[in-house]
């Protein structure tokens, strides 16, 4: 490789590594059955998987049309129990980003760890109790692919206590917040500059009491209906839907091991977009 071209390459690595602080860039789960969840998702979004990473706990990563757009994995000893998806929020410095997360009122699992020359992680939890995790990009810089079939597209946080959320991450990633003008859901989006980035939905009597507060992480598909039919074929549960917004259709399900998550056709659109009330 020529020497003009390293430095093009790095400059481009450089400008690409870099996401605004708070953005969602990754996601994982751990799941007891990693082979299962293989099965299950490669049949449901169409992800194929790269070879599991000894060094790193068998971490292996899903792809999409050859993108990665997510990764699963074993539990680590003392680690087994409910499998979960886990949102990665962007941050230049996950040491800051760990500190400012126990300076407003949220607690650190899993201190910051660097992973080889990927990148450094961090799982933390907020007051109302939803997990995150946090990236601090490396030669790993996140999502290959966002919004096309089987990659990720969108999130919300799931809380029993909205207003702890808000304060929470507002404080710590500097989300503008507006209020969803509809009297029938209590929603907000967590805006960084102009763009919203995820969503806040207060959890209702509707889900059962032993569910935590969560992080809801949607992926793409072609047809909504036709991948509730083979989630639901292969095992998971229909939690909501299908059922079409002016966002997309979208439905609600848990996977096989427990691990809920959203699939949404972004192209199957509905009604007119919800006003929404600046907040911040």
């Amino acid at each position: 490789m020529k020497p003009e071209r390293i430095v093009t390459k790095r400059e481009e690595w450089n400008a690409m590594a870099v996401q605004p602080e708070g953005t969602p860039c990754w996601a994982d789960a751990m799941f007891s059955d990693v082979e299962g969840a293989k099965s299950f998702y490669g049949e449901v979004l169409g992800w194929t998987f790269g070879e599991s990473s000894s060094e790193y706990g068998n971490y292996t990563q899903a792809y999409a049309n050859g993108k990665a757009v997510a990764a699963v994995v074993p539990p680590m000893p003392g680690q087994e129990g409910q499998s979960a998806w886990c949102l990665y929020l962007a941050s230049p410095d996950a040491a800051a980003t760990a500190q400012k997360i126990r300076g407003d009122g949220g607690e650190v699992l899993m201190e910051p760890m660097q992973v080889g020359d990927f990148g450094t992680m961090a799982i933390a939890r907020d007051p109302s109790g939803v997990v995150f995790g946090v990236w601090q990009p490396g030669r790993h810089e996140g999502f290959e692919a966002r919004g096309v079939p089987g990659a990720y597209c969108w999130a919300e946080v799931f809380t029993r206590e909205p207003e702890k959320s808000d304060a929470f991450f507002s404080a710590v990633f500097g989300y503008r917040m507006k209020q969803l003008d509809d009297d029938a859901v209590d929603f907000r989006l967590y805006d960084l500059g102009e763009d919203p980035v995820l969503g806040r939905m207060r959890m209702t009597d509707d889900f059962p009491p032993e569910v935590p507060s969560y992080f809801n992480v949607y992926f793409t598909v072609e047809d909504c209906d036709a991948a509730v039919a083979k989630a639901t074929e292969r095992g998971a549960i229909l939690r909501f839907g299908p059922m079409s917004s002016p966002f997309g259709r979208f439905a609600a399900l848990s996977d096989p091991q427990g691990a809920a998550f959203s699939v949404i056709d972004v192209k199957t659109t509905e009604g007119a977009m919800p006003k929404a009330t600046d907040v911040s």
